[in-house]
């Protein structure tokens, strides 16, 4: 019986990630459940994110871990989650921000 992933991506945003990770190097994703943009999850610069006692590791996109605030996994934690891109404006500090597009995370219970 096959593993079920908790975090998985679409072939879309692993190709953007891919790309992301040549231009910017060691990168990290995070979806810390605050308002605003921590309702999305961000992509970041490895070392522009500290992770602490209150973040889940759900697993990793290519090679890139993905985190949750623990307060917003209790929400996903019955889900499987799948991150996307779609077009738009998305976290100010998120590196795919200056292409006009964003990661979107969909998910289906587990």
């Amino acid at each position: 019986m096959a593993v079920l992933e908790k975090v998985q991506a679409t072939e879309a945003a692993k190709s953007l990630i891919n790309e992301l990770k040549k231009e910017h190097g060691e990168l990290i994703f995070h979806q810390s459940g605050g308002c605003c943009d921590g309702s999305s999850p961000m992509c970041l610069k490895k070392e522009m994110m500290i992770i602490g006692n209150v973040d889940v590791y759900l697993g990793d996109i290519e090679g890139v871990p993905f985190y949750m605030n623990q307060k917003q996994y209790e929400y996903w934690k019955h889900t499987q989650i799948t991150v996307d891109v779609v077009k738009g404006i998305g976290g100010m500090f998120s590196v795919e921000g200056p292409r006009g597009v964003r990661f979107h995370i969909r998910s289906e219970p587990i």
